[in-house]
């Protein structure tokens, strides 16, 4: 595994545990609105059109798979969970592997992921190898590359959207929405994709940070009224639409 980061303790991203976070290296997305490009752009993966002097940004910090592993067996008993997250965790071939040594120690594990290897989410459900699943949604269709500056079959995320819903696993669906990239009518036909999901979270971006597309940098996010108003729409094809 190509393992880009730890956090050693969150009480928030696996919903009712304690749980730490891996970041893994690595992403087939560019998505513009993204202030993880330490993760997006490790050496050994291409550089998207809006990098600037990438040879010189740091690389997120990497401990290795032993180490964190020490860290794990230290947390047994402490820890509830472990969120495996990105950069694309489905990038790594190794992923399954991986993560059924996690679930040795007795950990629960909470898998965030773009959608976009159908094939490996449902070896990784099948092999009751992850508890929780989070799926980035992007955009609607017809905006899905314009977003993720990346090529793509949106049928492979249509698949993965289908086999989460049908898992019988915790689920969710998250959207950050960017002024300019989405409004309300993207959301609703964002909705449509998941219609029927058990809970679909909408994200304010963060514009005071490094981002993929410098351009976005400073600009000014959908205020609180904005967003949900936003989330209403959401509530038309999902169980719980909420603003994060």
């Amino acid at each position: 595994m190509i393992i880009g980061g730890l956090q050693k303790f969150s009480v928030l991203d696996y919903p009712g545990y304690l749980s730490a976070i891996v970041f893994t290296q690595g992403c087939n997305f560019r998505c513009q609105f993204c202030y993880n490009p330490m993760l997006v752009w490790p050496n050994q993966v291409g550089k998207s059109k809006y990098a600037r002097d990438i040879e010189q940004q740091k690389d997120h910090p990497k401990i290795t798979e032993d180490d964190l592993f020490v860290f794990l067996h230290s947390r047994i008993g402490k820890l509830d969970a472990i969120v495996i997250t990105g950069g694309e965790p489905c990038l790594q071939k190794d992923l399954p592997k991986f993560i059924a040594k996690i679930k040795k120690l007795g950990f629960l594990v909470k898998l965030d992921t773009n959608g976009s290897y159908p094939e490996t989410l449902t070896k990784l459900i099948k092999e009751k190898l992850i508890d929780y699943i989070a799926m980035d949604l992007k955009a609607p269709a017809e905006k899905y590359e314009i977003v993720t500056e990346a090529r793509l079959d949106f049928d492979k995320i249509k698949k993965s959207v289908k086999i989460i819903m049908q898992s019988g696993l915790p689920h969710e669906f998250r959207t950050t929405v960017v002024p300019g990239l989405l409004d309300k009518n993207d959301i609703a036909e964002m909705g449509k994709i998941i219609e029927g999901a058990r809970a679909w979270y909408l994200q304010g971006f963060k514009s005071a940070v490094d981002l993929i597309n410098q351009d976005l940098k400073g600009k000014v996010p959908y205020n609180t009224r904005q967003m949900q108003e936003m989330a209403e729409v959401g509530k038309k094809y999902v169980k719980k639409c909420e603003v994060r």
